[in-house]
């Protein structure tokens, strides 16, 4: 395998091996503790313009198919681990995870010590760095990750959004037997109406960098999704008379999307709105309350928090570098869910009006599921808004 170099800002240098497609790439530099779900992290728009470091040691042994992507390609800017492994073994497999990164366009670097990366970033935060499998000189990269600029202040939503509305037509994933040899196959279910009487509930979604798995889970709990761009318009997103208002997950600052934060704005009390993750945060900047850079975000499945209202603890998948300042929350708003490790926001709701967010990912994907209720919680609040308002 060829020769790859990853450095930090700060002029750390790891040496491995190069897999997937060869040249250079830049980004910031995070870790993801999941243990497995690779491919979902790898379209997980949110993850654009990172460098995403997987913590457990083998990545690649089931390989890659075309149901458990995220969206339609790799979203990351390169992907670390510390080894890839050769041989992919699994019935649903199309693909290997080298090759798939190969036509993709995307460069890996296998081979490195991710604990002392790991350690490095958790210890000093987060930072920008560059993989290079043809770089002359390990100086060539590090001058390369030194001068990467920081994804604070940059928009980063205009590059994953939807180009224009759609309808969304999947279901949820259905598991069945083929006719050949009995062999497994998956496929996706048509709209049934969910689990609720009467006509599905029609939500607009905002597409900030919206995950496949979001829209399939609103779909099974009775939701007719349509899907509209990240500049759509208040008046746009209300001429399509939708009984709620979702906002996406989506990657980088929250504060360099005024469009969104404005759009948000001009949404409040119009239509019950559920925000997850980016879309957590336009909501409470929208609110008049401010976000922050985490040291080293979190990215990963096993991120506990805590429901205050029930005292149930969740253990949730997480991808996100920015949080809500609890201090700068406003009287009008309720803190919700907190996460146990830090203390950071992870959910809040409005006093009177039909409004709830989280910061983690309900749909998980990969992840736990512990917190898919919160599908049923944005029902109940179409449901409690059209009954006030009949």
């Amino acid at each position: 395998m060829q020769r790859a170099v990853l450095a930090l800002a700060d002029g750390t240098v790891f040496e491995g091996r190069n897999f997937g497609a060869s040249g250079a790439c830049i980004g910031e530099v995070v870790f993801n503790t999941s243990m497995m779900g690779y491919q979902e992290i790898l379209t997980d728009p949110s993850y654009s313009g990172q460098i995403v470091t997987m913590t457990y040691p083998l990545i690649g042994n089931y390989g890659v198919n075309e149901q458990d992507t995220e969206s339609t390609r790799p979203r990351v800017e390169g992907f670390v681990v510390r080894e890839c492994s050769p041989i992919a073994s699994s019935w649903r497999q199309q693909l290997d995870l080298a090759g798939y990164l190969r036509r993709h366009g995307i460069v890996g670097i296998d081979g490195i010590d991710t604990r002392a990366l790991t350690r490095r970033l958790r210890d000093h935060g987060a930072q920008m760095g560059a993989i290079s499998s043809e770089a002359e000189s390990v100086a060539a990269v590090r001058r390369l990750a030194a001068t990467a600029p920081p994804l604070e202040g940059r928009d980063l939503v205009a590059g994953v959004t939807c180009p224009a509305p759609y309808p969304w037509r999947e279901g949820p994933y259905q598991h069945r037997l083929g006719p050949a040899e009995g062999r497994g196959e998956f496929s996706v279910a048509a709209p049934s109406g969910g689990d609720t009487a009467g006509p599905p509930w029609h939500v607009v979604a905002y597409d900030f960098g919206v995950k496949r798995n979001i829209l399939r889970h609103l779909v099974a709990v009775g939701c007719r999704v349509t899907v509209v761009p990240a500049a759509t318009t208040p008046s746009q997103a209300l001429a399509l008379k939708p009984d709620g208002i979702f906002l996406s997950n989506g990657p980088g600052d929250p504060a360099a999307v005024p469009y969104a934060i404005e759009a948000v704005s001009g949404l409040l009390g119009q239509r019950p709105i559920f925000g997850i993750c980016l879309g957590h945060q336009l909501l409470a900047l929208a609110l008049g309350g401010r976000t922050f850079k985490l040291k080293f975000g979190h990215h990963g499945g096993n991120h506990p928090v805590m429901d205050l209202r029930t005292g149930s603890i969740a253990i949730t998948a997480q991808n996100h570098g920015f949080a809500v300042q609890a201090e700068t929350l406003p009287a009008s708003l309720e803190l919700t869910h907190i996460n146990l490790n830090d203390q950071t926001v992870e959910g809040f709701c409005h006093r009177s009006l039909p409004i709830m967010s989280v910061q983690y990912h309900p749909e998980a994907s990969p992840g736990p599921h512990d917190a898919t209720y919160l599908f049923q919680r944005f029902i109940e609040l179409m449901r409690a808004s059209t009954s006030r308002s009949a």
